[in-house]
């Protein structure tokens, strides 16, 4: 699960970071009060106006200004909200923006990337950090991985002073600028286990120039990015409180609601299976001969025919979706269960696009039988009898619709 910054950010607060004082808005008004709010309690001569998407690269779409008036907060804020934002990561139709987080300037003598995330190798959590902050660690990794810091962390024990120390020299943080950052990084580390997140970033880490009140600059958050683990919400109710369904497909929700995994994607052959494995093998079939998958869509081994007939709805309601892959092995998802979902979605909403299926293992005698006697109903339908017999079918009907 995703959060947008301006929460992140109340986190990373709650948890003893240091942050400026930011205020979120959702008009061009409203951004124009904010700043001189924090101009009024926190002497800002200088604000940041950022778009509140879950999306990075928000600066190269132009979601990021700066502004250093409450007029020019307001303009700013009337062209962010004004059309869809456009980054690396939304692809070419951008997202719509509906929240602005108005966020106090800082001066940056130097900026640096701290980060959490789990290391599946080790498994263990690790804290990653790198001098070369502001600018996306990906690339960073890529192009100067010596420039990256990680430190293994117990989650037993939390990440202890000596190695936040260890890894701050290594950084070159000098002088007071050492303490502050140990404790931010080892209140990230208590964060990220806390929340049972699955990614925690803050980028850029920042340190201001030097000034009577703090001699050697002062450490700051400036920007965070904080991921869940969707498995973990249950006993995380406060941060499940936290997502917004405006950021999130309708159908994914949707989805969601009835135990079923669904992501969209942009072909023409809906995909059900069981199981995430089988699902990317069955989409990298689908991509062999010559299509392109529509969704992921994995029913899980416990999901009821009333679910499955729900994510054969989800499916068929997409309107680039020209033909349905069903791929299912049976082990604690029964193949009956899927057959009958089969001829209730034939009943309820109708396969009017190609549709085959592969079925095996637990009940598949039964299942095929179902399947037999409802082809009469279901004209569009086909049996595969292994993947790749399934994958050749499902594309040689979509073309054939096509053609």
């Amino acid at each position: 699960m995703k959060i947008h910054e301006y929460q992140a950010r109340d986190l990373l607060a709650q948890f003893g970071i240091p942050v400026p004082a930011g205020i979120t808005v959702d008009s061009a008004d409203a951004a124009k009060a904010a700043f001189d709010q924090l101009q009024k309690d926190h002497q800002a001569t200088l604000a940041v106006v950022k778009a509140q998407v879950h999306a990075g690269g928000r600066g190269k779409g132009g979601g990021v200004k700066l502004v250093k008036s409450a007029q020019e907060a307001h303009d700013a804020a009337k062209t962010i909200l004004s059309k869809p934002l456009v980054t690396p990561q939304t692809g070419p139709e951008g997202v719509p923006v509906k929240k602005l987080l108005i966020a106090d300037g800082a001066d940056i003598a130097k900026e640096y990337y701290l980060g959490m995330a789990i290391d599946r190798a080790r498994g263990l959590p690790v804290l990653i950090a790198s001098s070369e902050g502001g600018v996306e660690i990906e690339q960073v990794a890529h192009d100067n991985p010596d420039a990256i810091v990680r430190e293994p962390i117990d989650p037993a024990s939390g990440l202890q002073a000596y190695q936040a120390r260890k890894v701050a020299f290594r950084l070159g943080f000098k002088g007071k600028q050492v303490g502050q950052a140990v404790a931010i990084m080892i209140k990230l580390t208590n964060l990220f286990l806390k929340t049972d997140a699955s990614l925690a970033e803050i980028n850029p880490l920042i340190v201001t120039p030097a000034s009577n009140e703090h001699p050697d600059g002062q450490v700051l958050a400036i920007d965070a990015k904080i991921n869940f683990d969707d498995n973990a919400l249950f006993r995380q109710k406060a941060i499940a409180a936290l997502a917004d369904p405006d950021e999130e497909d309708p159908s994914e929700l949707r989805a969601n609601k009835h135990g079923l995994s669904y992501i969209k994607l942009d072909g023409s052959i809906g995909c059900l299976v069981n199981g995430a494995g089988l699902a990317m093998a069955t989409m990298d079939l689908v991509k062999l001969h010559g299509a392109e998958p529509a969704n992921f869509l994995d029913v899980g081994g416990s999901a009821s025919e009333e679910a499955v007939t729900e994510a054969f709805r989800i499916i068929l309601e997409d309107p680039s979706v020209k033909g349905v892959l069903v791929n299912i092995f049976g082990g604690i998802m029964q193949c009956d269960i899927i057959a009958r979902a089969i001829v209730n979605a034939a009943s309820k909403i109708g396969f009017e696009v190609p549709l085959v299926v592969r079925l095996e293992g637990t009940n598949v005698e039964p299942a095929r039988k179902i399947l037999e006697e409802a082809r009469k109903n279901i004209p569009t339908m086909q049996v595969g009898t292994d993947l790749t017999d399934a994958a050749e079918k499902i594309t040689a009907a979509v073309a054939a619709v096509a053609a």
